[in-house]
């Protein structure tokens, strides 16, 4: 009989730092999930917060040894921006690590004052405000900077942006101008949305940047959609910003920072597959290099990590309902969640995360299409990361089969709109948070329940 642990070792080096079994149960960051479906049920989200804080000292880690075996002379400074995942326990699990902020939105300044009312950071932190900006975001920004937060920077998307802060912002500012990257070439156009044409850029700064002793331009920013890759497109757009910075950095000496958006990726399978400091040396080198032949000093460098940050503290875990044989050989297995309404990138974007069974390793595995509750044709999960197949266990008669999809935590609530209205009324899951005690025991407690009717209802405008 071909067991499921069989193919899971066959197929990777398995076990993994965050992966084991024990009696035929998945461990996922020492966490024995099953004790954790025992105690709340299915289906449910889990997040493990000391995993945040392990991520960014990695981070943390990869740059200052880079930076020390290449003597470096630039400082840097990790930032966590808030779309990844906006919750509160996330934010102040990563603020414990000494870190600053990167905001996208109006809103995301209201979550900052919000810590800053709860002591969790104080008017010395980097808040990097960027993204295309209504009124209300500029004004935000504008009181923020009157209000004492020295370094609260707005990133200028275009080249109007600035005209605002020259009406309302009463002290000396810092600044940033986000440069408009050139898309991969098989994207649907050539270059971003966002962010201010390369050939602007030092206009912007002499005609209404320098003029305003008020103002100073600190910082060039720059953002690749595929976030941080070892191909030709990653590296020729990198070297052409570096240039860029040069050449600005040549008639403005105040600049001395870059902002590398676009960050590490996390674990689509269950195998690590990349070099990180690799990665990271080789950005360093290419910096480096570049400010050397245009006799520049090296800039101090932030980085934006988002679903770095938070994407693998967290899991999806499904009840399988039951098994439909709908043809001669495609059998499904229906969860009790939906993709669409639970991890809307697996049917927007056709993401794929690590999947395993969660009990009943021993058993024979089959293969299996994975369907969820909504009524939408395109509600399914059939592929993984190293295969166009997905496989598990076979059920046994009269006991139950736990499914997990992991390294989910970032994007899906933002995506999915958390608390609101879902496909078909599917609701959000109960959402439970583990943590360690002081002396290293893990704690349990729940955040927020299944999504109630009643709350359903009520947005809808109807009387409960």
């Amino acid at each position: 009989m071909d067991k499921y642990t069989d193919l899971i070792h066959q197929t990777f080096d398995f076990p993994t730092e965050e992966f084991t079994v024990e009696n035929n149960e998945l461990y996922f960051n020492g966490i024995p999930l099953m004790d954790i479906i025992k105690q709340y049920g299915t289906p449910l989200k889990l997040t493990y917060l000391p995993k945040i804080s392990s991520q960014i000292q990695r981070a943390k880690g990869f740059f200052k040894q880079a930076m020390e075996k290449l003597d470096y002379q630039g400082t840097y400074t990790y930032c966590y921006c808030t779309k990844a995942s906006h919750f509160s326990f996330v934010m102040e699990e990563a603020l414990k690590n000494d870190i600053h902020i990167e905001t996208s939105s109006g809103y995301d300044m209201q979550i900052v004052k919000a810590l800053y009312k709860k002591g969790k950071i104080d008017k010395n932190v980097f808040i990097i405000c960027n993204g295309f900006k209504r009124e209300r975001y500029r004004q935000w920004i504008s009181e923020f900077v009157n209000e004492g937060f020295v370094n609260c920077m707005p990133i200028l998307d275009h080249l109007g942006e600035i005209d605002y802060y020259k009406e309302h912002i009463k002290v000396k500012t810092k600044v940033g101008i986000r440069l408009a990257s050139d898309e991969e070439p098989k994207f649907e156009f050539y270059t971003s949305r966002l962010g201010v044409r390369y050939n602007d850029v030092i206009d912007l700064y002499e005609q209404q940047i320098k003029p305003d002793e008020r103002f100073e331009l600190k910082m060039l920013h720059y953002f690749i959609n595929t976030g941080i890759k070892d191909t030709s497109y990653y590296w020729s757009e990198l070297s052409r910003f570096v240039h860029k910075y040069a050449e600005v950095k040549k008639v403005c000496p105040e600049l001395d920072t870059i902002d590398i958006g676009g960050g590490f990726p996390i674990k689509t399978s269950i195998q690590a597959d990349y070099d990180y400091q690799y990665m990271t040396e080789e950005i360093l080198r290419t910096v480096q290099r570049i400010c050397k032949e245009e006799g520049v000093p090296e800039p101090n460098i932030f980085t934006e990590f988002g679903i770095f940050t938070v994407g693998e503290s967290a899991a999806n875990i499904y009840s399988i309902l039951d098994e439909k044989l709908q043809n001669d050989k495609e059998l499904w297995y229906m969860i009790d969640g939906s993709f669409i309404t639970n991890l809307p990138d697996a049917w927007a974007l056709n993401q794929r995360w690590p999947l395993l069974a969660v009990n009943h390793w021993d058993k024979e595995y089959r293969k299996i299409q994975i369907g969820g509750m909504t009524c939408d044709s395109q509600d399914y999960y059939n592929s993984e990361m190293h295969s166009f197949q997905v496989f598990l266990p076979k059920i046994p008669k009269n006991e139950p089969l736990y499914i997990g999809f992991f390294h989910t935590g970032a994007y899906q609530e933002q995506l999915s709109g958390y608390g609101g209205i879902k496909h078909c009324l599917i609701p959000s899951p109960q959402h439970i948070l583990i943590d360690k005690d002081e002396n290293g025991d893990l704690k349990t407690w729940q955040f927020a329940p299944e999504q109630t009717p009643e709350s359903m209802l009520r947005t809808l405008g109807y009387e409960v």
